[in-house]
This record gives structure tokens, C-alpha cells and sequence, in this order.
């Protein structure tokens, strides 16, 4: 199996975790989340955040002790067993695969309405194939794409939350302080109860999606143990300033069930403050969002195929690599879904081609986060029997309480996925996709042990 190159600096490895955060999930699919729960979408977003740092805890311990591009499958590989690194590994692979599709849509869609004269299907193929390209020169090529793909949402999120804050204080121009008018004025801080709280949470998870990456990309860091220390201590302020802050702004600002805040709640603050021509600087600053999800998409699913295929556990020609170190199966293979995607808008209507794909992988960041969780539970109590604990420079907190309660909490969104008649049918979907997975890893875990087996007798 041929060598990735080690090109990414610290500084862009610490930009990709923040890009990872911003996605267009939290431009516009957090109006979503604030129609289901109101003002008390706060409460969703403070538990899901709490969670989700958590999670990128557990995984920090694992990979500092063992940076690996396979991240966490390659753990659960080792902890659980390959059936275990199969099922996560295709999962995740599939799940950035059918975010290129749809990203490559949305793209589309935000162009068309920028320049009405470029057809659907050409701005489609035009993103793919620039970015396909982009991650097919080199490492470094993504990750300088990357990093300022990430700088631009954060200056955004940053210069939003500034404005927002002066609003919220009185300082901006005419408008007065809201005072607390739109958090409880508008049938209170949970005026749909505490149930549409844990509704809106199912869509809080999927927006942080993105976050792992890091642990992904730090399989080609010149630093990869201080890179990956370094970009993890930061998830919580991250997660606290540019989510938690500015959905606390929107919410603050505007009636939390006015039409604009659930079409683009952002677009709607702007607005409301005065600024000129705000759809289009806001259909820019998504686009920025989107093109830099397709991006991470096809750098994250081909090196997922990239270490699964060096444990053969994908085909071999997804492990190969060329001069430069880039595995261009594996990114071809990625990318196929975006070029799918062209097709299927020229010939096909869109809905008809991905309304499965988007609906069976629409829970899968669940999936992986329990995951990640059983493999550092195994993991942990695995290196305290055989080794102690002295050798792990980075830890879980409070093990196992708080990775037990990790476990707890996601395992009750799933239910409320299950319970819930809107979000169902794509929970449903997932669990089906992830049974095929588990099955599919545990044909190949045999045929693995065959194969291994023979060859022990030959020898």
C-alpha cells in the first residue's frame, strides 16, 4: 500500500476543524431547528454542543495516542474488530458521499438564482469537477482550499455575531434593545413544551457533522499529535461562539416563528438591521459553506477508502497512491457521486434520484458518534487492564460516567427519531443502511480469518 504525504501544516489543520463546524447546516437548516423549538432551541443546542465535545474528547484521547487516517474506524478495527471497522468505515464513506450529491445540488441551486443563465447541471459538474481536481493535485492543494474556505465562514460568523451583539445592547444605529420581548414575549421560552426541545435536538446533531474530520486529515499533519491536541481543545469554544452565540443573537433579535427566521435566519437578522442587498452577500457566504462541505466531502470519504483499503477492507486500488501521494481511486470513487448528481439533474428530476440517498444516511452522524463512544469505552478499560493509564497523554473526563451518559443521551435522540413522525422515515432508512453495513463487515471480518487462517496452515 503507498504512503499519503504528511503536508498539512498545523495552522491549516486547526482551520479545517473550525470550517468543519460551519457548514450550511447552520446557516440555514437552524431555522428548521428554531421553528420546532423556539427560543428554547438554546437548550438543544447547549446539550447537543455539550455532547458533541464530548465525543470529540473520546476521540482525541484515541487518536493522540495513534493518529491514523482511518480514524475512528481504524479504532473500532482494533477495539471491537473488523466488523466494527468495516461497518463505521463504509458508513462514514457513504455518508460524505451522499453529501457531495446534494451539496453539488445546493450549489447549483444558490448559482442559478446568483446568474439565471447558467443551466443547474453545468454549475453542478463546474464545483465537482473543480474541486475533484483540487483534492487529486495534493494534500496541500485541499488544504489551502480549505483554509480559506474556512476563513471566510468564520469572518462571516464573527462580523454576524459583532452586529448582533451591539443590536442586542442598543448600540446599533435606531433599533432599540430587545430586551427579552422576542425570549419569552412570544408564548414563552418553550412555547411548544420540552419535547419539541429533544425534536429539534435530532436536527441540531446532524448540523455538527463535520467536526471528526480533523482526526480524518490528521493522518497527513507534519505534527499529527499536536495538531490533533491542539484542534480538539478548541472544538469548545468554537462550538460556544459560533453556534450557541449566534442562534442566541437570532433568537434574541427577531420572533422566533416569523416566517423569514425559518427560511434563512440569518438572511433575516441582516435584513432587519438594514443592510442593503443582504440575500446576495447571504447566498455568497452559503455557497462559501457549501463548495467547502463538497471539498471536505471528497478529501474525507476517499481517505476513509484509503485506510480501509490498507486493512483490506475495501478494494486495493483504493490504497494506491500516486507521486504526489494523493490516492486517486479513492478520490475518483468519492467524487462519483457529485458527477452523478450532473447526470441525474440533466436527465432526472432531482427529488426522484436522492430523496432515498439523503433520507438513508440522514442519522448516520448518530451512528457514528456511538461509535466512537463504544470504541473508546473498550479502548480505555482495554489500556487500564493491560497497561495502566500513565501512557495516555490525553484522556476522556470523568471516565466512564461521561462516556456512559454520551451513550444515554444519543441513544434517547434516536428514539425520539424513532417517535417522531417527521424525522422516522429517515432514522428507519439509516438503521436499514447500517444493517446491511454490520452484515456486509461481518462476511468480510470471516473471510478475513479464513484467508488468515490458510495462511498460517501454509506457512
Amino acid at each position: 500500500m503507498s504512503e499519503l504525504n504528511h503536508a498539512l501544516s498545523t495552522r491549516q489543520l486547526s482551520m479545517i476543524a473550525i470550517g468543519g463546524v460551519i457548514g450550511a447546516g447552520l446557516f440555514v437548516g437552524s431555522g428548521k431547528a428554531i421553528k420546532t423549538a423556539g427560543p428554547g432551541v438554546l437548550i438543544a443546542y447547549v446539550v447537543a454542543g455539550v455532547v458533541v465535545v464530548l465525543v470529540m474528547r473520546m476521540l482525541a484521547e484515541l487518536a493522540v495516542a495513534s493518529p491514523d487516517t482511518g480514524s475512528f474506524a481504524t479504532y473500532a478495527t482494533r477495539e471491537l474488530g473488523p466488523w466494527a471497522g468495516i461497518t463505521i468505515g463504509w458508513l462514514y464513506a457513504y455518508q460524505w458521499c451522499v453529501i457531495i450529491g446534494f451539496e453539488a445540488i445546493t450549489g447549483a441551486a444558490i448559482t442559478i438564482k446568483l446568474v439565471p443563465s447558467i443551466p443547474s447541471w453545468l454549475a453542478a459538474l463546474l464545483f465537482t469537477s473543480t474541486l475533484t481536481a483540487v483534492n487529486l493535485v495534493s494534500v496541500r492543494s485541499f488544504g489551502r482550499f480549505e483554509f480559506w474556505f474556512a476563513m471566510i465562514k468564520v469572518c462571516a460568523i464573527a462580523l454576524f455575531i459583532a452586529l448582533g451583539v451591539s443590536a442586542i445592547l442598543g448600540l446599533f444605529g435606531d433599533h432599540p434593545a430587545p430586551g427579552m420581548s422576542n425570549l419569552t414575549g412570544q408564548g414563552g421560552f418553550l412555547p411548544n413544551g420540552w419535547g419539541a426541545v429533544l425534536t429539534a435536538m435530532t436536527v441540531v446533531f446532524l448540523s455538527f457533522f463535520g467536526t471528526e474530520m480533523v482526526t480524518v486529515a490528521a493522518g497527513e499533519a507534519q505534527h499529527p499529535e499536536d495538531a490533533v491536541r491542539k484542534s480538539m481543545r478548541s472544538v469548545v469554544w468554537r462550538i460556544l461562539v459560533f453556534y450557541i452565540g449566534s442562534i442566541l443573537v437570532v433568537v434574541t433579535l427577531l420572533p422566533w416563528n416569523s416566517a423569514e427566521v425559518t427560511a434563512s435566519p440569518y438572511a433575516a437578522v441582516l435584513g432587519e438591521l438594514g443592510f442593503p442587498a443582504v440575500s446576495v452577500v447571504m447566498d455568497l457566504i452559503v455557497l462559501t459553506a457549501v463548495l467547502s462541505c463538497l471539498n471536505s466531502g471528497v478529501y474525507a470519504s476517499s481517505r476513509m477508502l484509503y485506510s480501509m483499503a490498507g486493512r483490506r477492507e475495501a478494494p486495493p486500488v483504493f490504497g494506491r497512491t500516486n507521486r504526489r501521494g494523493v490516492p486517486v481511486g479513492a478520490v475518483l470513487a468519492s467524487s462519483s457521486m457529485g458527477f452523478a448528481t450532473v447526470v441525474a439533474n440533466y436527465f432526472l428530476p432531482t427529488e426522484t434520484v436522492f430523496t432515498f440517498l439523503i433520507d438513508s444516511s440522514g442519522a448516520v452522524a448518530l451512528i457514528v458518534y456511538l461509535w466512537i463512544t463504544a470504541t473508546q469505552i473498550r479502548g480505555r478499560l482495554r489500556v487500564r487492564r493491560e497497561d495502566g493509564e500513565a501512557g495516555l497523554s490525553l484522556r476522556m473526563w470523568a471516565f466512564p460516567v461521561l462516556s456512559l451518559l454520551v451513550v444515554v443521551v444519543l441513544a434517547a435522540v434516536v428514539v425520539a427519531m424513532l417517535v417522531n413522525e417527521s424525522s422516522r422515515t429517515s432514522m428507519l432508512l439509516t438503521l436499514l443502511v447500517t444493517a446491511v453495513a454490520i452484515g456486509a463487515g461481518v462476511v468480510q471480518q470471516r473471510r478475513l480469518r479464513s484467508a488468515a487462517a490458510v495462511g498460517r496452515a501454509g506457512g
